[in-house]
């Protein structure tokens, strides 16, 4: 389906990018209950399974490694066909959950290298929003996906920032590195765990705009280091509150 609304989240490290993406596929969920939505974890710590409380069995690099070694050896067959075949298999990861599905990367075969994961989330990531309505992305920490384009289908970039001087230079970076490789629609900031929200005034994020500020929260804090289900947090939860001004100013939600 070509008008499939995928929203990626990034920022730096540290900076609540997967609650809040775990709060966007939330809101999603419940207010667009006919339609159909994916979330997929691109971050190797995967730690969106945990905030929606779901159990990974199987990821996307668990089925791009079986599929590889079907093949007798590197040469027997073409990528494509490999592509074929995991076509068949990424269907075989994907979990339904109670208004959405839900899909995991995995981990990269050795650290630091992330290329062949890249390459193969791009393609995964293409032929899976065809399915969905909705799609949303936790992209991993830093500009590593966007510089490999494993994002270029992205119609909605969200990025994600503290209140640090680091935190908006990270996004202005990434907003730079997409101008030039993502073909997103539109673009805007989240300024997360705020200590007030009057900092929200002082922040410089350059031309992106801020979409919406959120403060730091005691209860969400507690709610991550349970690991508990984000689906379960309040709707006046600051992190809601924010994620939901958020979707409605970037044309998401009305």
């Amino acid at each position: 389906m070509s008008d499939v609304k995928v929203i990626a989240v990034a920022g730096k490290g540290g900076v609540g990018k997967t609650s809040l993406a775990a709060v966007m596929v939330k809101l999603l969920a419940e207010n667009f209950p006919d339609k159909k939505i994916l979330a997929i974890d691109a971050d190797p710590a995967v730690g969106l399974s945990t905030a929606l409380g779901i159990e990974v069995q199987t990821t996307i690099d668990d089925i791009r490694k079986e599929v590889v070694s079907t093949a007798e050896d590197g040469d027997t067959k073409s990528a494509l066909e490999l592509l074929g075949e995991a076509r068949y298999r990424i269907f075989d990861a994907l979990v339904e959950q109670d208004g959405f599905s839900f899909i995991a990367v995995g981990r990269p075969e050795a650290a630091g290298c992330y290329c062949k994961i890249n390459s193969y989330l791009k393609e995964v990531i293409g032929i899976l929003s065809q399915n969905f309505d909705y799609v949303v992305i936790d992209g991993e920490a830093g500009i590593e996906q966007i510089n490999r384009r494993v994002m270029e289908k992205v119609t909605h970039l969200l990025l994600v920032t503290d209140s640090s001087k680091k935190g908006t230079q990270v996004i202005q970076t990434i907003n730079e590195v997409a101008k030039e490789l993502v073909m997103y629609e539109k673009v805007g900031a989240i300024a997360n765990r705020l200590p007030s929200k009057e900092i929200i005034n002082l922040l410089d994020t350059g031309e992106i705009p801020v979409l919406t500020g959120i403060p730091s929260d005691g209860a969400l804090a507690e709610f991550d280091l349970k690991g508990e289900n984000v689906f379960y947090l309040p709707d006046d939860a600051p992190i809601v509150v924010g994620a939901k001004e958020a979707l409605t100013k970037i044309g998401i939600l009305s």
